[in-house]
């Protein structure tokens, strides 16, 4: 089982572990502050650094809710139960974490104001694509809520992370904005609250106050089908 550092310190960048497994040019470490791909976040990069040679993670991923591997750009000449170090790409990472919290900004105005889930998306450090359960595809919409979720942003609201009761998570009204979708089955479900505008399970780094998010910008609206509309946005240059 590896733990989930950056769940704790999203901005953590370098730390400690230990091999537990190896396979071809993959290792599975017992603690990481890499984030894997999931729920639609791009994976982390950087390094694992071992007796002063340096491997490139190009990827890190979940093999189970448990276990994170990290691919490395070549075979490691290390072996299970070494230690070793590993350093995140920061200036990735931190992209990353602005444009995930800008997300959850963005998705509860569409819930909230059309009732909106969330289908789709992706974000990785150039943009971030949301598909949305929306009829209507006219761009003033979305540029509306860009603008509130602008607004929002320059309130430099703190961001909470702490963990409830899966039970009493769920209770709380749209805690889940996923469409077919729940948070995995687990005793107790990791929160990020913007309070006043968003309450989420969601498992992902974020940024501490939404004010160093900066500004996004939108990109293109796609008409993906009935129901089913694409917002893309960017932060700000």
């Amino acid at each position: 089982m590896t733990e989930l550092l950056y769940q704790k310190d999203s901005y953590l960048k370098e730390f400690k572990a230990k091999i537990l497994e190896i396979k071809d040019n993959s290792i599975l470490l017992d603690r990481t502050a890499f984030h894997p791909l999931s729920g639609g976040l791009d994976s982390d990069k950087g390094m694992i650094i071992y007796d002063g040679s340096n491997y490139n993670v190009v990827q890190a991923y979940f093999e189970s809710e448990d276990n994170v591997w990290h691919v490395l750009d070549v075979k490691p000449e290390f072996g299970v139960g070494e230690n070793v170090k590993g350093v995140i790409d920061w200036e990735r990472r931190y992209k990353l974490m602005k444009l995930h919290t800008a997300s959850h900004i963005l998705s509860s105005i569409m819930f909230n104001r059309y009732g909106a889930l969330v289908t789709g998306g992706h974000i990785d450090v150039f943009h971030a694509k949301d598909d949305f359960s929306l009829e209507s595809s006219e761009k003033s919409i979305f540029e509306e809520v860009v603008n509130e979720t602008n607004n929002v942003i320059r309130k430099c609201l703190d961001v909470k992370i702490y963990f409830l009761d899966r039970e009493e998570a769920l209770n709380i009204p749209g805690i889940v904005k996923l469409a077919q979708r729940m948070p995995p089955n687990v005793k107790f479900l990791r929160i990020v609250e913007i309070p006043g505008v968003d309450v989420q399970a969601d498992g992902g780094p974020h940024v501490k106050n939404t004010g160093e998010i900066g500004e996004i910008v939108l990109e293109k609206v796609e008409n993906k089908g009935r129901g089913r509309k694409r917002i893309y946005y960017k932060l700000k240059e």
